[in-house]
């Protein structure tokens, strides 16, 4: 099925402390994403990157936290993009580090609310990232954007979420990392939270087709936000959260393949990827390739099976 796909360059670098992020959206264009996607059969429109207004001066009574009124601005920005982009086509976010999912998961959301259609997240991640601005320890606000996505109190500097999404409605896989603070507040929700110990006890494919098999019966917007950290840093050194023990080359291929034969996702976040620590663009090639298997890629064709 031919897709419209929306590049949309997000280029924040202020949600952590690792310096490099901003150029992300200019690696996946270098490494061939537009084009990739053009030889799969996909019409593509590249939007540039989004440029947030003026910063505004806030306040915030956790005093670890950084650049809040930046990330504020961006999150503005990037919604109102990503609800132009998705009454465009499938748009497809180029990170920028984890808090650009603020804005990006928030456009998409108010989108959603506005076809009447639930929306569903899967988290691909070693990070829960389900911090409020309150709780955050280190002040880094790419630890927060899916605790803002789930209703989370604790983020008065931010708009209020258009439509939080109920936890049932949320997926996390590949998880490996998560705080106390963040442990606790996670078991008082209804998040589907596969950890690498589930993966590795399950496999791969059961519990996704699981999650996407919720998403068909509900008809159901289906976000994807990929963060360089759900793979095992010895293949995607380009990230400045490693974790050791995530998944493989080919784990990874085959959740991008299962994803394109449910026909399901509606938008995607590639994120965290920070080109200054990679090695001759062999991570940003990766998350390419990936998006090559989400959006069609294969060796065989295979029937596609279904969700109904």
């Amino acid at each position: 099925m031919q897709r419209h796909c929306i590049l949309i360059g997000a280029p924040v670098d202020s949600g952590q402390r690792h310096a490099g992020c901003l150029m992300g959206p200019a690696a996946y264009r270098v490494a061939g994403l537009a084009a990739t996607l053009t030889e799969l059969g996909h019409k593509v429109s590249d939007h540039g990157d989004v440029v947030p207004g003026p910063a505004p001066a806030l306040h915030c009574a956790n005093p670890a936290v950084h650049h809040l009124g930046e990330i504020v601005a961006w999150t503005a920005a990037l919604a109102a993009a990503a609800r132009a982009g998705m009454a465009a086509g499938l748009p497809i976010f180029l990170g920028g580090d984890h808090a650009l999912s603020l804005g990006t998961v928030s456009g998409v959301a108010g989108h959603a609310a506005a076809l009447g259609r639930p929306l569903f997240v899967l988290w691909l991640d070693a990070h829960t990232d389900f911090h409020s601005v309150e709780t955050t320890q280190s002040g880094n606000l790419h630890g927060t954007p899916m605790a803002y996505i789930a209703g989370r109190e604790g983020f008065a500097p931010f708009p209020p979420f258009p439509a939080p999404v109920p936890g049932k409605n949320i997926c996390m896989f590949g998880i490996r990392s998560v705080d106390p603070a963040e442990h606790d507040a996670l078991l008082a929700r209804d998040i589907e939270i596969n950890d690498m110990r589930v993966l590795d006890e399950r496999g791969i494919i059961a519990p996704l087709r699981e999650f996407l098999a919720r998403v068909a019966a509900a008809n159901g917007l289906l976000h994807v936000s990929l963060d360089v950290d759900f793979l095992d840093p010895a293949i995607a050194p380009a990230v400045g959260t490693t974790v050791p023990g995530g998944t493989t080359f080919r784990e990874a291929h085959l959740v991008m393949e299962l994803l394109h034969e449910s026909g399901l996702v509606s938008s995607l976040d590639l994120v965290e990827l920070n080109p200054f620590l990679d090695d001759r663009g062999r991570t940003a090639r990766l998350m390419v390739d990936l998006v090559g298997s989400l959006m069609g890629r294969k060796v065989f064709d295979r029937p596609t099976r279904g969700f109904a």
